[in-house]
């Protein structure tokens, strides 16, 4: 099977790259997905093993900030069943989830490769994350474009 490569994008405040780096190891449960496509990414296409671009997002100086890995296969968000959480779903149930998540497991921290550079890249047009108006927190990447970020960006 292929490896496929995702970006996939979190707010500092809920989960960093720092936070990634300092969980138990180094992983993190990636909660909070409320996006049917989203969701639909990580249940129907994601695999173990999958290249991950960690994004920072809605902060001052959003971009890619780290390198993951696929870590697990798809179960439910725990987060959906509880009162107390801002991503509870009062009609997801444990019999039947509606929401789903993938552990993350830190590969290394990078430079921050901030959006406006990733937006005057040629190399990456077409990227989807660079769509005006796309607020998927999960989008697929393509080889061409994991390739040159990782080849290119990331080490300048």
């Amino acid at each position: 099977m292929t490896q496929r490569y995702w970006l996939m994008k979190s707010e500092p405040e809920e989960a960093s790259i720092d936070d990634l780096a300092g969980a138990k190891h180094q992983t993190l449960a990636w909660t909070g997905v409320r996006n049917y496509q989203a969701r639909n990414f990580m249940r129907d296409e994601m695999r173990i093993g999958d290249g991950v671009l960690f994004y920072h997002s809605s902060c001052a100086v959003p971009g890619i900030a780290g390198l993951a890995t696929v870590a697990s296969t798809p179960y439910p968000d725990p987060t959906q069943f509880d009162p107390k959480s801002p991503y509870f779903d009062p009609k997801s149930t444990p019999e039947s989830p509606r929401w789903l998540l993938v552990d993350v497991k830190l590969d290394r921290k990078t430079r921050l490769v901030p959006l406006t550079e990733m937006r005057q890249t040629p190399e990456l047009d077409g990227m989807l994350v660079l769509a005006r108006g796309n607020r998927l927190s999960i989008t697929p990447v393509s080889p061409k474009h994991w390739a040159f970020i990782t080849q290119h960006l990331l080490e300048a």
